[in-house]
């Protein structure tokens, strides 16, 4: 019990500083949607899209590697130097190296955001490996309060930029890149991590050591790239840079709802680490992976079942197609959180290989079937492929990752929540007021009472807390 308290009290710490400036965030879709056009929308995404494809080739996953190494060091000040002084350096050099490479084809990119594609890169590249140090270091208190502070003064930046300024979609990448500067400079004075960069702890052996783990990661992170972007290039390619703005808003409601779990998975890869070699570790797993399947997959359902009430009042109607292709999305981002709570056990292992290898199969598989179904039935391309692609890899893993922890999956859960999502889908595409009412009803009631055990261990340890606060 002990563990998986551990894993709810670190959740709720980086809860705080992520999950509500990522929800103003959703909230303000209204503003963009009504300032920026569909073209100026889809340019932004567009050029974060690339900009997401470039960070873990110049970082080559690196900050990855230094979390996983820290973890099994937090105790060993002489080895945590060592590995953080490396790390430093190591990214110091690719940034060289990234700029060499970007100056050289700068002159032959005929776009007016190009320079973005520079400055944005190197910041979130930085940002990424202050904020991995701390989280492996264990202060997800400082990580918290990092991605709070990005958060936080990109939405005022963009709010001033776009409404006051008028700067259209170069405000919100300025935004975006002042953002991760105020991340940086916090990170790097409150954990003073010039006390951890010395050159003489400079190690060319530790250099092979993470590379070594990091170095598969890079075709992963390119394969989730694809599952999450090529989309847009090829809605943009065939349908038009419209279309990719549609598409964008689209991916925006399961685009929160894996927000929340990735923050979920921060502290569960940490967990899964620490006790990937417990005697217990297969109940152990199988009893988190369960619990969090429930809640998961009732935030999903919850999603789908109340977007015909609030999609009208969120977006604006020049977005209206958004609303089909929204549940395909939020089923297929289910997928996708099953996947994640599998590639922990593969993490804990160090075995990226396999995360590696399996990626990349349904990254191509969400390319072939994208591409062959585009002309044919528009926008719904991209969002099938994405289902398709993620379940592939999902069920891949289950049976998979049966090498290092037998899984057991509560059979019961699994029926009852495939008969739900099929009622929901009939529903949301009927769009008839009244059953819509009575399957929102019904998810809420389903959702509680798959969930009680979890919602009784929160409030108990919120509880202790209050207590524990109150005796001070």
């Amino acid at each position: 019990m002990k563990r998986e308290k551990n894993l709810v009290k670190n959740t709720m710490i980086i809860t705080i500083g992520k999950v509500f400036t990522q929800l103003i965030t959703f909230f303000l879709l209204p503003l963009y949607t009504a300032v920026l056009s569909t073209a100026d929308y889809g340019i932004v995404d567009l050029l974060n899209t690339l900009i997401a494809l470039l960070i873990p080739i110049a970082s080559l996953q690196i900050e990855q590697a230094l979390f996983r190494f820290l973890i099994d060091n937090r105790e060993n000040e002489s080895e945590k130097k060592n590995i953080i002084s490396t790390s430093f350096f190591l990214v110091v050099a690719q940034v060289i190296l990234y700029l060499g490479i970007f100056c050289i084809i700068a002159p032959f990119l005929n776009n007016n955001y190009k320079y973005f594609l520079a400055t944005n890169v190197i910041a979130c590249m930085l940002s990424n490996v202050f904020l991995q140090i701390a989280r492996g270091l264990g202060d997800n208190k400082t990580y918290s309060i990092g991605c709070f502070i990005t958060a936080l003064v990109t939405i005022i930046l963009n709010v001033l930029f776009l409404v006051v300024f008028k700067w259209g979609a170069s405000g919100m990448l300025l935004a975006n890149l002042i953002g991760n500067i105020a991340c940086i400079l916090y990170v790097f004075i409150v954990l003073k991590l010039n006390r951890y960069i010395s050159k003489e702890k400079y190690d060319s052996d530790m250099v092979k050591r993470l590379c070594k783990y990091s170095m598969p990661l890079i075709p992963n992170s390119i394969s989730w790239w694809i599952f999450n972007s090529s989309d847009r290039i090829i809605v943009t390619s065939f349908l038009g840079i419209a279309q990719t703005g549609i598409l964008s808003v689209s991916y925006k409601f399961s685009g929160i709802y894996i927000t929340i779990y990735n923050i979920f998975n921060m502290t569960w890869t940490e967990t899964a680490s620490l006790h990937i070699n417990d005697v217990d570790r297969d109940e152990f797993f199988s009893n988190i992976i369960n619990k969090c399947l429930a809640l998961f997959g009732s935030i999903c359902l919850g999603i789908i079942s109340i977007m015909p009430f609030i999609f009208p009042i969120m977006i604006n109607e020049k977005f209206n197609e958004a609303y089909n292709q929204i549940p395909i999305l939020m089923l297929a981002s289910l997928f996708n959180v099953i996947v994640g709570l599998i590639s922990v056990i593969y993490i804990a292992k160090k075995d990226t290989k396999s995360v590696a290898r399996t990626s990349v199969l349904a990254a191509i598989l969400n390319i072939i079937i994208n591409l062959a179904l585009v002309k044919i039935i528009g926008l719904y391309a991209s969002s099938i492929s994405t289902l398709v692609a993620y379940s592939f890899i999902a069920f891949y893993r289950i049976y998979d990752v049966k090498k290092y922890v037998k899984i057991k999956l509560d059979s019961k859960f699994v029926l009852s929540t495939v008969l739900l999502t099929i009622a929901l889908f009939v529903g949301y595409y009927m769009n008839y007021l009244y059953l819509n009412i009575a399957l929102f009803l019904l998810t809420i009631i389903y959702c509680f009472v798959i969930n009680k055990d979890s919602i009784d261990l929160i409030i108990n340890i919120l509880k202790k807390k209050k207590a524990g606060a109150n005796n001070e």
